[in-house]
């Protein structure tokens, strides 16, 4: 090839790279193979040939990245797939970078996307391990503007030129205009051709209608095209999203805006207000990112946009509420322009909005209360002797929240995971094990942060455990996924599972509840009550009588409901507001000024206030002190508690698995576990095992049965002001019980279930429930309302206050770490940092000493309390003498036994001392590696530094004393040398 040879093709390639449309990429690359006499279909030795042939410097570079990637072992120089056909629907970022995998293992890779332009301007967040994986790739190389300085996001329709770029370069087949439609069987004649799986496209006569594949992956967003595949959904707070694109001109005015990475309200709250009081746009967070196009995108609050006119009526139903009829586009633009000039300071010249590929401004609002996510990641197929393996990656297998930043980084992690299981699957492993293996995998996606996956970037490869800390790939046992291997036909899968997979303390609904449901719910829990009779949600409230029923249905200790005057309508409506906003901290929905005047009462604002009520007692059991007074002529429905305790009573065996070898055992058995264990379980034990192994005195039988629980019922309140030296008068005492006849049985109960019984119980019931609802907070000791209370460790904290004491990073319920020494809670890193650090300091010592003095101020307390007890009784219990000899002896045998364990913990200190010196080491190997070889360079010039000043030495003066005679003598002072 000769020098303008040359210089044409580096043209050609040139204008390959700067390529800014997708059709423009397409077509500059189809020039440039056809320049070269490429065929883009050997995809076996089109990267070497392409390589081969285009040299310029800009191509070299290009080319040593992508040898640097293809290096990795795991692809096994491109032969880990050689024989795999895949075809991936849907071109976006998440696809494209899962067809580099699977080319770069060299396998067949077809992508089809229904579009053909790329038109997306909103922009990524991007995870350092992103931009580490995008620059390997070669992304600068691309796109000069990739991630310089600390820029760490780029827009879709950048990143997606990218990918297609280098997806071309590897041999990727990339088809615009085709649609996806459904996946078709091979016929069962296999005699001739052979036909496996291919899929129905539109139009139907393009070539990939031929294509015979063994992988299909779905990469089209939320909708998932492919079918088999669950979806469960977590379902959030109403959740209004506004995005904008404004034109950057690039000007000087426009750089010196600085970008908002991500602002909530709590962060900076005077922003927020401010804008709210001189706008009217009410935010809940907004963020400004700089790239093609001014990015905004912000939470707006339902009612903002109703008082501004962006939403023209207020509907319950999300999908009524944003519709398009329901939406004034001005409005919505107007709104957009207000926050995007606030939230810049007005520092930006003139706000445009960028088009989009309709040519309409590129504004536009959605809802991402319900979060979607696929139950499982891939399931395999086989029919007439061809297996299909079908995988999800990207938003259809996990759909992001947008304010964190997850779908990019989320999305290539699942397509890496894909690209492993393919390479397990094409070597031939067992399929159900490949199966039991990407489930494993695939429950780390969802708990996935930069903080908890590994650091080392430059180690990352397809192999799940080069990324993923915590990594447990046998979790899910192939027996597990036989429901995944289907031979046969393919049941439709719904794509919404009916119920959420959880509910979210800290994302509780407010107004979204259907009114039909919330008003039958008040019917039900006010049903009984005399004169309440629920029709609507407006005028049945106006009395206060409704609102102070439901209240005492759930709280009867706050109200006296029989003292209530129902004629004094204003005084039942203020006490029910009151205790409302004083106990649950829900503010009231009127006042009794404003329903002097008669007014109706507004709808929305009575739905938003019992909502609250629903969703803070929705599931809560029911007082067992609720005992309503009803007319005689109505009859008496029986709470959930009464129920719930009937049930306790009646031990059919249908409710409760008991072990076989529990069957067997005698009743003997259990006169010895009571010694050790409480003694209400030991009735509870008892009158159950009784009841399974006599079957044909089953009336006897229940009726004692009956008996044993109302005592363990009675023993269970008032054993908490028992001391502990008399529980052992109370097991004989329940021995002595169970000896009774059953007319004994009945007059002993009747003595303990008296008037007066049930007086103490209700009121430690009323003191118990008065305690809870002046509870405070055990980090910032202010009062908890239970509308706003998470309780971990048996406290109580505000959802604010439940944070890392550390980095003060909100904690989900069940993922903290509480110490019990200071009393604070802690994310799990700061947590295992703070305990290794504080570990090596321990005393040897201290938990010997500390045993021994709690054994003995346990002794103490015990010998205390066994004085007054003889004190009280008339004459010692059985058993005396060994109580006290085995009281002398615990002191001796709790200082033998704190000796015997020295040598294990001796050696816990010494492992865990180990243990972090090996992280220690681990973490900063790459420090340590460059300080040696930085030793190892410069002490050996420093030792041959005096020969070298010799030699100057004797050059440069030949008679006379030298000037760099003193700093020789002082080389050799330092040194040591002679």
């Amino acid at each position: 090839m000769g020098k303008p040879e040359e210089e044409n093709v580096a043209r050609l390639f040139e204008n390959f790279i700067q390529a800014s449309t997708c059709k423009g990429a397409l077509q500059a690359f189809n020039v440039l193979c056809r320049r070269l006499d490429l065929d883009p279909a050997d995809h076996d030795t089109f990267y070497s040939s392409l390589k081969a042939k285009v040299s310029c410097w800009k191509a070299n570079a290009l080319w040593s990245k992508l040898d640097k990637r293809m290096s990795h072992k795991e692809y096994k120089k491109g032969q880990a797939c050689v024989n795999t056909k895949c075809l991936i629907i849907g071109g976006g970022p998440c696809g494209l970078r899962t067809a580099i995998e699977f080319a770069l293992m060299g396998a067949k890779v077809v992508v089809l996307e229904k579009r053909d332009s790329f038109s997306r301007n909103n922009v990524l967040h991007l995870w350092p391990f992103t931009i580490h994986d995008l620059r390997g790739l070669g992304a600068k190389k691309f796109y000069g503007k990739f991630c310089a300085g600390a820029i760490d996001h780029i827009s879709i329709q950048q990143l997606q030129l990218i990918l297609l770029k280098v997806a071309l370069i590897v041999a990727v087949e990339f088809h615009i205009n085709v649609e996806f439609v459904k996946l078709l069987e091979p016929p069962e004649d296999q005699t001739n051709e052979g036909v496996g799986w291919r899929a129905a496209i539109r139009p139907a006569d393009h070539p990939v209608a031929n294509f015979d594949f063994d992988v299909v992956v779905g990469a089209d967003g939320r909708k998932n095209s492919l079918d088999g595949f669950k979806r469960k959904v977590l379902r959030g707070k109403l959740a209004i999203a506004i995005t904008a694109n404004f034109v950057n001109s690039n000007t000087t005015a426009e750089a010196r805006v600085e970008e908002i990475s991500g602002v909530a309200f709590i962060f900076n709250q005077k922003f927020f207000l401010d804008l709210k009081a001189k706008k009217g746009v009410d935010l809940e967070n907004i963020v400004y990112y700089k790239d093609n196009t001014h990015y905004f995108v912000m939470t707006a609050k339902k009612q903002s946009l109703l008082e501004k006119g962006v939403l023209i009526n207020d509907y319950v139903e999300t999908e009524m509420l944003l519709s398009s009829q329901n939406v004034n586009q001005e409005a919505l633009l107007s709104y957009a322009t207000e926050a995007a000039n606030f939230g810049t300071h007005y520092q930006l010249p003139t706000l445009k909005f960028a088009e989009n590929h309709c040519g309409q401004p590129d504004v536009a609002m959605f809802d991402f209360t319900n979060m979607y996510a696929s139950e499982n990641a891939a399931l395999i197929r086989e029919r007439h002797g061809h297996q299909l393996l079908v995988a999800l990656v990207g938003d259809s297998l996990l759909e992001p929240f947008w304010p964190m930043g997850t779908g990019c980084a989320r999305g290539f992690l699942s397509g890496f995971d894909t690209a492993w299981m393919v390479r397990s699957w094409a070597e031939g492993r067992s399929v159900l094990e490949v199966l039991a293996e990407r489930e494993s995998i695939y429950r780390l996606l969802p708990q996935t942060t930069p903080e908890n996956i590994a650091k080392n970037f430059d180690l990352y490869t397809i192999d799940p455990s080069s990324r993923y800390t915590n990594l447990n790939s046998t979790c899910v046992r192939p027996n597990q996924v036989h429901h995944l291997y289907i031979t046969g036909e393919l049941n439709h899968c719904s794509l919404e599972r009916a119920v959420t997979i959880r509910r979210p303390i800290n994302q509780k609904k407010d107004c979204e509840i259907r009114p039909s449901r919330l008003l039958t719910w008040c019917k039900k829990q006010t049903e009984g009550y005399r004169n309440v009779s629920i029709k609507d949600l407006t005028s049945s409230w106006k009395s206060g009588i409704a609102l102070c029923a439901l209240i005492h249905r759930f709280k009867p200790q706050l109200i006296d409901f029989d003292s209530l005057n129902e004629e004094d309508h204003r005084a039942n409506l203020q006490l029910a507001l009151d205790i409302s906003e004083q106990e649950f901290g829900i503010q009231p929905f009127t006042s009794v000024k404003e329903q002097s005047t008669n007014e109706e009462l507004d709808k929305s604002r009575v739905i938003a206030f019992l909502s609250k009520f629903y969703e803070l007692f929705r599931g809560s059991p029911l007082p067992a002190s609720d005992t309503r007074k009803l007319d005689e002529n109505k009859e008496c429905y029986p709470s959930k508690e009464i129920r719930c305790n009937d049930d306790a009573f009646s031990f059919s065996p249908h409710r409760k698995r008991i072990p076989k070898d529990e069957k067997k055992t005698d009743s003997t058995n259990f006169i010895n576990k009571r010694r050790r264990t409480f003694c209400i379980e030991e009735v509870t034990n008892l009158s159950y095992d009784t009841y399974v192994q006599d079957k044909q005195n089953s009336k006897d039988n229940k009726v004692g049965t009956l008996s044993t629980q109302l005592l363990a019922k009675f023993e269970i309140n008032s054993s908490s002001s028992v001391p502990k030296t008399q529980k052992r008068a109370q097991t004989q005492k329940v021995r002595e019980f169970h000896s009774k006849s059953i007319k004994e049985k009945a007059v002993h109960l009747r003595g303990l279930f008296s008037e007066d019984s049930f007086d103490v119980l209700k009121g430690t019931s009323v003191r118990r429930a008065f305690s809870q609802s002046s509870e405070k907070c055990h980090s910032c000791k202010k009062r908890v309302y239970m509308i706003e209370r998470v309780r971990a460790e048996g406290l109580c904290f505000h959802r604010e206050c439940f944070r890392c004491s550390i980095c003060s990073s909100p904690l989900p319920q069940g993922l903290h770490v509480f110490n019990p020494d200071n009393e604070k809670l802690y994310c799990r890193p700061h947590f295992d940092q703070q305990n290794n650090g504080t570990h090596l300091k321990r005393s040897f010592t201290s938990p010997s000493n500390q045993f021994g003095v709690e054994e003995r101020n346990r002794a103490a307390e015990e010998d205390s309390a066994c004085g007054s007890t003889v004190e009280l009784q008339s004459r010692p219990a059985a058993g005396t003498c060994s109580l006290f000899t085995r009281k002398q002896l615990s002191w001796p045998l709790s200082v033998t036994r704190a000796v015997c364990k020295a040598p294990s913990y001796l050696s816990c200190c010494v492992r865990s001392a180990a243990q972090a010196v090996a992280g220690h080491l681990r973490d900063n190997a790459h420090d340590y590696t460059v300080l040696f070889e930085l030793l190892s360079m410069s002490l050996p010039l420093l030792f041959v530094l005096q020969e070298v000043l010799l030699q100057m030495h004797t050059e440069a003066v030949t008679d006379g004393p030298s000037i760099l005679q003193p700093a020789l003598f002082w080389l050799q002072e330092r040194i040591g040398l002679n």
